[in-house]
């Protein structure tokens, strides 16, 4: 009968450990979830001689950003993807996920700088270096905010 007690307060002792892991799981998911809540969405467009550039921003309450944008590239590429980043004073640094219409099955990420003054966001020009297949703006290289394609201008968002 003693042999019999040990065993079965250890398995009632791992039943509640469980039970506590569970709720520390659920509460670091729930916490995960309100950060990512959209708090604000802003919309943009470029556009540069036949390029058309659509760019959805949702402001979450943790301060990251996350949306959407569409790169209609003349003459017939659309690439179409994700964006998440966050804002480093005024410039916004992003990695935009996205796949090209050209090759559908291939999925691409490139970051991506885009400066704000005013209600503008002016997307930079900088040095890009591919390490073990990840791809990266070179800390020590300036971003150009001058020469460049494509200025985002605010826009009214389109409902869905």
């Amino acid at each position: 009968m003693k042999n019999l007690v040990l065993p079965c307060l250890l398995v009632i002792g791992l039943g509640f450990q469980s039970c506590k892991n569970e709720e520390k799981q659920k509460e670091a998911a729930a916490a995960k979830a309100d950060a990512e809540t959209v708090v604000g969405t802003e919309c943009y467009k470029a556009i540069y001689e036949k390029d058309t550039l659509d760019l959805k921003l949702n402001t979450l309450k943790n301060g990251k950003l996350s949306g959407e944008m569409v790169m209609k590239v003349a003459p017939s590429t659309v690439r179409t993807g994700e964006v998440a980043g966050e804002f480093h004073g005024d410039t916004l640094f992003v990695d935009y996920t996205f796949t090209d219409s050209a090759t559908k099955n291939t999925t691409f990420k490139n970051p991506m700088a885009l400066l704000k003054r005013d209600k503008q966001l002016i997307l930079g020009n900088g040095t890009m270096q591919t390490t073990m297949g990840v791809t990266y703006l070179v800390k020590d290289k300036p971003i150009d905010f001058e020469k460049v394609k494509y200025k985002f201008d605010a826009v009214e968002c389109a409902a869905k």
